[in-house]
């Protein structure tokens, strides 16, 4: 009889409680965490790691570990983990720094003096931000969670807090920014009714106020404007090439998709959807290039391959070219075009003394490692294999190694917020 394949539960993030957090937020519980983050606590050192803990500050251990790891989860893109307390599930969530300073600027532009309310606040992420601007108005935060609140309250001294429900009204705030949970214990929530609150019930409550919500990147644009009634600016926003979030804006004049690209070396720039996208797809020039993700997520890869004179290598696929690679932008320069073949790519790929191989792939149903093994290259050039269904035909663009771009370059229109 065949035996089922053994599976196993996901580990339960910890559930900090009210003493937790008196705790932690105290001088012994400061002390503690300091020498709890000298510790590894790598799987193959967190029994022995917790075993002391355990020993030296007895029925805290938990909360100390959770903490560290939460902040060390953080710190990455937020400057002020180091001493925030804060959930597993809040980390995941909570906005990088360049990210919300950049939605908190953005308002204070658009609305200057108006009061705003995040009535999802967590642990404090966005309130921090929010409260740096001096051209708004005052600044509250509500959430359901009295533990996070009380955390919120160590993180962000002095902000208004409140306990209170999203879909209840509970403020007359000129602008309203909400960020709905999406992980449930240790699953991530991908479904619009899943979240907490669900998403399309926010949106009812928020209909007709000024309102940010922040949402998962692989939201359903379509569904919400043709179920849920959004009629508002759809924003896609990256960092370092890694799409973040979509972030919904019902502020006057806002409407469409836009799409932010922010890097920490404080370049980037942005895209929208009322620039021109007549473009056209043809055979590749001497770059073929890979729009960032969120250019690609917005919808507005025509529009930016307009901007900076480029075109498709199929209409159908994301995929850009064009004979220079715009500033900022991945791309890898074409040396030649193949059929999909292991066999002659394998020969061709020797002759080019191809060794460190990228294969990428759009349109094309193949495992790019599976593919790697047949290609056996064993060479010293660093190459790149672009693999994509041009037309009915998987094609082969043999490429130098992928190259980014220096700058934001003349072309790049900076952020503003438009």
């Amino acid at each position: 009889m065949r035996r089922e394949p053994a599976r196993y539960a996901e580990p339960v993030p910890y559930q900090f409680t009210h003493e937790d957090v008196a705790f932690l937020a105290g001088a012994d519980g400061t002390a503690a965490l300091e020498a709890t983050a000298e510790l590894a606590l790598r799987p193959d050192t967190m029994v022995g790691d917790v075993q002391r803990l355990s020993q030296a500050y007895p029925g805290q251990q938990g909360a100390l570990t959770a903490t560290v790891l939460a902040r060390r989860a953080l710190a990455p893109r937020v400057a002020a983990a180091a001493d925030w307390l804060l959930t597993e599930d809040a980390a995941q969530q909570a906005t990088a720094d360049a990210v919300a300073r950049l939605r908190a600027q953005e308002l204070a532009r658009r609305c200057p003096g108006a009061s705003v309310h995040d009535v999802t606040c967590s642990v404090g992420t966005e309130l921090d931000s929010l409260l740096c601007q001096p051209d708004l108005g005052r600044v509250l935060g509500s959430d359901l969670d009295d533990v996070r609140l009380a955390m919120a309250r160590h993180n962000v001294p002095g902000a208004a807090l409140l306990r209170a429900d999203a879909l209840t009204a509970t403020s007359r705030a000129d602008v309203v920014i909400a960020d709905p949970g999406r992980r449930a214990g240790a699953r991530r929530t991908f479904r619009m009714s899943d979240t907490r609150p669900p998403l399309p019930d926010l949106l009812g409550v928020l209909r007709g106020r000024l309102a940010v919500v922040k949402c998962a990147p692989g939201v359903d644009y379509s569904l919400l404007r043709d179920e849920h009634g959004f009629t508002g600016q759809v924003q896609a926003i990256s960092l370092d090439g890694g799409v973040r979030e979509v972030c919904l804006w019902t502020l006057p004049g806002m409407a469409g998709r836009r799409a932010t690209v922010v890097r920490s070396d404080g370049s980037g720039f942005e895209v929208d959807d009322t620039e021109p996208d007549d473009v056209g797809a043809d055979a590749p020039g001497r770059w073929i290039v890979d729009p960032d993700g969120a250019v690609v997520r917005a919808g507005l890869v025509r529009h930016y391959a307009h901007r900076h004179g480029l075109w498709q290598l199929d209409p159908h696929l994301a995929y850009l070219t064009g004979d220079a690679l715009p500033p900022g932008a991945r791309g890898w320069p074409v040396l030649e075009e193949m059929r999909l073949s292991a066999k002659p790519l394998r020969k061709r790929l020797a002759q080019l003394d191809c060794g460190t191989l990228e294969i990428t792939v759009r349109g094309v149903d193949i495992d790019p490692d599976q593919l790697r093994r047949q290609l056996k290259p064993a060479g010293t050039r660093s190459m790149t294999l672009v693999v994509a269904r041009i037309g009915d035909r998987p094609t082969v663009y043999i490429c130098d190694a992928g190259q980014r771009a220096e700058g934001t370059g003349p072309t790049g229109r900076p952020i503003t917020g438009r």
